[in-house]
């Protein structure tokens, strides 16, 4: 089962950073159209862990004993992983977070695939996880008929069922000597309980969750109906309405919900990008391009991150404050000389994630390629 990615286990993933020794964090495209057999996932991942040994850090002079031993251990307990423990079951992609010396071991399965990478620093690499979080995972799809209503939570990339309510509605034959319309009336009555029971249920998962995004599946006839008895803040959570079959499973209802999703994501990057744009423009609380905006988020001035799939840069970070910059040399705040990496974006995450801000990976739309793909919104 996929693991969800949210902002908090991001934000606990970048405050981790190796004290003891080096952090490894291999990344595994799952997907099957790329890896359809065992055989080649087990090629590729024996690269992958090859290229552990053979990275510029794992071959650091000031390394001490202990260090490469810990390192090889780490390397060891990969293959074993990979031989013994790992189960497919379906997912997309693979994270594993390794650092032995400091009491790390972290395989996160994923619900989208990744790029094989692996990558062997003091901190753990989190860009690739950048764009799998707000792509709805952990939004609530409420199927509600006049009889049926099932409460679904989008995780790991499946509907799984959180609440199941079903009332069945008196038919003609139980009407006995009852009146017809004081016979109507009586099912209108139950049909209404029972919307009204699924409503609440919604409100209380999303007091629960904290607000997650809703989307219904309803009838027209039942939408109405409905809509009258969820609460304000559940009215306000919804991202879309779509209709089923009365049978669809839950497979079948991710299929329906998967293109507003994808809706709402995109009017989100549209009102991100041009809050940046208004706010760029007059010179205001944004940054452009990869220099102001790794001195932001140094800073901890960014609110918001937004980067265009894809986008990177190379950049220098002092080993002693964590500060990042645009060029070498010495450190701005404590003299430290400046070390290069070659994953300016991973830097840039980090550092926002540290200082409570998000960051959105913009898939739909290419207003930054202009300033090499990266800006942000500021606090100040």
């Amino acid at each position: 089962m996929a693991s969800t990615v949210t902002w908090d286990s991001l934000r606990d993933l970048a405050g981790f950073r190796a004290q003891n020794g080096c952090a490894i964090s291999l990344y595994l495209d799952l997907d099957p159209s790329n890896t359809p057999t065992a055989a080649e996932t087990a090629t590729r991942v024996n690269a992958l862990i090859d290229e552990v040994e053979r990275s510029e850090a794992a071959r650091r002079p000031e390394l001490s004993h202990e260090q490469k031993e810990g390192l090889r251990k780490d390397v060891q307990r990969l293959r074993d992983y990979f031989e013994q423990e790992f189960e497919r079951d379906g997912t997309l992609g693979l994270a594993v977070f390794c650092a032995s010396l400091d009491n790390l071991w972290a395989p996160l399965a994923l619900s989208a695939r990744v790029s094989d990478m692996v990558k062997v620093n003091r901190n753990l690499y989190l860009a690739p996880l950048v764009s799998l979080v707000g792509r709805g995972e952990g939004a609530l799809v409420v199927f509600v008929g006049r009889e049926r209503g099932d409460l679904l939570r989008l995780r790991g990339g499946r509907l799984e069922e959180i609440v199941e309510q079903t009332d069945e509605t008196p038919g003609r034959h139980d009407q006995g000597g009852w009146s017809q319309a004081r016979y109507q009336r009586h099912i209108e009555k139950l049909v209404h309980d029972h919307l009204k029971e699924v409503a609440d249920h919604v409100d209380q998962s999303m007091r629960r969750l904290r607000g997650p995004r809703l989307i219904v599946v309803a009838s027209e006839e039942t939408r109405s109906e409905f809509e009258d008895v969820l609460s304000n803040e559940a009215r306000k959570a919804i991202i879309g309405w779509t209709t089923a079959e009365a049978h669809a499973t839950p497979a079948d209802l991710l299929e329906l919900v998967q293109p507003l999703l994808e809706s709402w994501r995109g009017e989100q990057e549209t009102e991100a990008v041009e809050r940046w744009k208004e706010e760029a423009g007059r010179n205001a609380r944004a940054s452009s391009g990869w220099g102001p905006t790794l001195e932001a988020a140094s800073d901890g001035r960014v609110d918001l991150l937004l980067v265009q799939e894809g986008a990177d840069h190379e950049a220098w970070e002092c080993p002693a404050c964590g500060r990042v910059g645009i060029e070498g040399g010495a450190c701005p705040l404590d003299g430290t000389q400046m070390e290069h990496r070659d994953d300016g974006l991973d830097l840039a995450v980090h550092q926002t994630l540290a200082h409570g801000g998000t960051v959105l990976a913009l898939s739909q739309r290419q207003d930054l390629e202009p300033v090499q793909g990266i800006g942000a919104l500021l606090r100040f």
